[in-house]
C-alpha cells in the first residue's frame, strides 16, 4: 500500500509521492526549482471528490493530477510562491476558493480570484466523506492556517503552509510576530497533537510532531 512507501521527498519537474489512507489519498508534488513549492491534493476514496492545498505554480502539472471533482483549492496564506496557479486552476475547474480571512484581501489583490471562504480558527472544510479542521497559525503572515485530517482509522495528518517546518517555524520579520508564531505553534499543534502526527509543509521535506517536539525550547531561544 503506499501508505508504506511513502516518505514525501519529492523535487520540481520530479514525480509526485502518493500516501493512501483508508479514506483519503494524499498526493505531494513540488512544483518551481526556484522556489520548490510543495502542493497537496487531498482526495477522498469514498466519493473521489478533492481538494488542492496551494495551487503554488505549474498549473498545467497540477490540472494534471486533478479533475473535474475538484471541489475547492484551499491557500495557506497570501505570499505570492504559494498562489501564482490559483487563476489557471479555479478557471479550469470552478473550484470553491479558501483563505484565512486576514490574508484574503491580499490573496484577491494578487491573483484576481475572489476568496469564497473566509476561513476562521476551527471551521472545517469537507473533502468528500473527510473533513479538514482550520488551525489558524499568525505569525508567519496575519491569515496563515493549517489544515488538520485527524484519520478515523490512523494518526493525524497536517498541512503546514510555512508556519512549521522540519527544524523550526517559519520565517517571520519582526520579534513580535516570530513570538507570536512560536506561541501559536505550541498551543495548537504541540500541545494539542500526539507525536505520531505526520506533518506536511510548504516547503521541504515532511516531519512528526514527535521528531521536532523536543527542540521547542530552543526555536524560541534562538528566536527566528
Amino acid at each position: 500500500m503506499s501508505d508504506q512507501t511513502y516518505t514525501g521527498e519529492v523535487e520540481p519537474g520530479g514525480g509526485s509521492d502518493v500516501r493512501e489512507l483508508e479514506h483519503l489519498t494524499i498526493t505531494k508534488l513540488a512544483v518551481d526549482p526556484q522556489m520548490s513549492n510543495n502542493c497537496y491534493l487531498l482526495t477522498c476514496r469514498a466519493t473521489g471528490e478533492s481538494v488542492l492545498v496551494d495551487a503554488a505554480e505549474s498549473g498545467d502539472a497540477l490540472l494534471g493530477l486533478c479533475d473535474s471533482t475538484l471541489e475547492g483549492v484551499i491557500t495557506t496564506h497570501q505570499h505570492w510562491d504559494h498562489h501564482r496557479a490559483l487563476a489557471q486552476v479555479v478557471e479550469a475547474t470552478g473550484a470553491t476558493t479558501y483563505a484565512g480571512e486576514p490574508d484574503a484581501d491580499a490573496i484577491t489583490d494578487q491573483t484576481g480570484v475572489a476568496v469564497d471562504a473566509r476561513l476562521h480558527h476551527g471551521d472545517r472544510i469537507p473533502v468528500g466523506d473527510q473533513v479538514l479542521e482550520v488551525i489558524a497559525l499568525a505569525g508567519h503572515t496575519p491569515g496563515s492556517v493549517a489544515l488538520l485530517y485527524d484519520d478515523p482509522t490512523g494518526h493525524p495528518h497536517l498541512f503546514t503552509g510555512d508556519s512549521l517546518f522540519p527544524g523550526g517555524v517559519g520565517k517571520t520579520w519582526s520579534d513580535e510576530d516570530f513570538r507570536t508564531l512560536v506561541d501559536e505553534v505550541s498551543t495548537k499543534v504541540f500541545d494539542r497533537l500526539p507525536d505520531e502526527t505526520w506533518f506536511y509543509p510548504g516547503h521541504g521535506n515532511d516531519s512528526t510532531i514527535g521528531a521536532e517536539r523536543p527542540h521547542l525550547a530552543e526555536w524560541r531561544a534562538r528566536g527566528w
